[in-house]
């Protein structure tokens, strides 16, 4: 575990914070007349997904948790529950609550791998977060079709891809294509 001062708590660090593990969504230092710079941050638990907001002055320090990646393979979803299991050992299953997993969740395809950031808590493995490729490639499985003249919707319709996640794209995207998504923002790209 490595000790970060104040000004280099920056966003996408992830450090402990009142015992939990806490993602850096913002930060921002301060520097006001005749006062000590101080940092203040938006934590995120990766426990209990709740956002926390944060100051460190010049003497604070946080440290930094202990974070590996791992594979694992998403097999499918059910009543708010994911499951998973190790690539190499598809007995060895289990299953992440839904408010772990997030938008990511809206992505998943079955028996697809994704990353999963574990926490070393003294010996005893977490897993804190799922990260998913920036882009993915969905086939479009119900389309509505394009009408000449419809741009009341700024030019868009909203389809359905292959997992279920309803998307907004288009309108020359069509049923049976392959479209690239931004899993970060949730919008369509372009056409594979």
């Amino acid at each position: 575990m490595s000790q970060l001062q104040y000004s280099e708590i920056r966003e996408k660090k992830i450090i402990i914070y009142n015992g939990d593990p806490c993602e850096v969504v913002e930060s921002h230092v301060a520097r006001t007349q005749q006062r000590k710079p101080q940092n203040q941050v938006k934590l995120k638990s990766l426990l209990t997904g709740k956002t926390i907001a944060a100051t460190f002055h010049v003497s604070d320090t946080a440290d930094e948790a202990d974070i590996s990646k791992k594979d694992v393979k998403f097999l499918y979803h059910n009543r708010g529950e994911f499951w998973f299991c190790d690539p190499e050992d598809p007995k060895n299953r289990f299953k992440l609550d839904e408010n772990l997993i997030g938008t990511a969740g809206k992505f998943l395809k079955a028996n697809e791998n994704v990353t999963a950031l574990v926490w070393d808590n003294d010996g005893e493995e977490i897993t804190i977060k799922l990260s998913l490729p920036v882009k993915m490639e969905f086939k479009v499985k119900e389309a509505p079709p394009a009408v000449r003249g419809d741009t009341s919707k700024s030019g868009n319709k909203i389809i359905t891809l292959e997992n279920g996640a309803t998307l907004s794209t288009p309108m020359f995207v069509s049923e049976g294509d392959t479209i690239r998504v931004n899993t970060e923002t949730g919008e369509y790209v372009e056409r594979a």
